[in-house]
């Protein structure tokens, strides 16, 4: 009998052991195929070529990461609101999808350190009377549902009292609607206002003033419980900012300048 328990325990034991280990950054180095979910409206951090091809600073960090890890990268097209969605439908193993790193996420999905970081803009018709961004105070004002720039938006509106707030699926919706007149302003990233402003896609747009915001630290992520994923992900932009990469994808994609630093004076360096 005492034989029979001890057999029973070293088979449950293995069982145990062998579910420890096996986890995400396994399953991806196994399969060849690192599954990313991209946002593919979100100039110049992902976007289409003429040629219909995803690219960006997303698309290229995502393939560095697959050529860090060994395996293929696959760009999964994600609106913003399907970016969480996609993840835990096990639609994509990760996200590189200039997502906020918002302790609300975070109950949900697991979030590396920072490997971007945002400042706003704020983009209006231009023929809406708006010299800086308390102009907004009272303007129906949009921008994509659930983002940092949306939740700060619609917070204004309410704190102020007056004016309207909508929210949209998508980008490029945000910023038609803008240049159709049926928003008065916006508040998006520079990089993203720029972009836009320069496309010539939406005629009749302007950059006024910079959104009083703090940065829009942005992550990777996947499942909570991946640690050995995170752990690996927050291993791989701490490499990809000390190799001169995250300069080299700025500058390629972004243009001049320096990129924003990814730490945060008296928490980390």
């Amino acid at each position: 009998m005492k034989t029979s328990i001890l057999a029973l325990g070293l088979v449950a034991g293995t069982a145990i052991g062998g579910a420890a280990h096996a986890d995400k950054l396994d399953d991806i180095i196994s399969s060849g195929t690192l599954r990313c979910a991209v946002t593919l409206d979100f100039p110049p951090m992902g976007m289409r070529d003429e040629q219909n091809n995803p690219v960006g600073f997303d698309v290229d960090y995502c393939n560095d990461l697959a050529k860090a890890l060994g395996v293929t990268a696959e760009i999964v097209e994600t609106p913003f609101p399907e970016r969480i969605p996609a993840l835990m439908a096990g639609r994509v193993d990760v996200g590189v999808a200039s997502t906020s790193d918002t302790l609300e996420r975070a109950k949900t999905i697991g979030v590396t350190i920072p490997y971007y970081a945002f400042e706003n803009a704020v983009v209006t018709n231009d023929k809406v009377e708006m010299a800086n961004w308390e102009g907004m105070k009272g303007k129906t004002v949009g921008a994509t549902a659930g983002t940092y720039e949306a939740i700060w938006l619609e917070g204004k509106v309410k704190e102020w009292g007056e004016g309207e707030f909508r929210p949209y699926q998508t980008q490029a919706d945000v910023f038609l609607a803008l240049s159709q007149g049926q928003l008065d302003a916006t508040v998006s990233t520079v990089e993203v206002a720029n972009a836009n402003v320069a496309s010539g896609k939406f005629p009749g747009i302007k950059v006024v003033d910079k959104a009083p915001m703090v940065p829009d630290y942005v992550a990777l992520f996947t499942m909570r419980q991946e640690y050995g994923l995170i752990n690996y992900m927050n291993l791989f932009i701490n490499q990809q900012v000390r190799t001169g990469r995250y300069t080299e994808l700025y500058k390629k994609w972004i243009g001049e300048g320096e990129p924003a630093g990814l730490t945060v004076e008296g928490v980390y360096r």
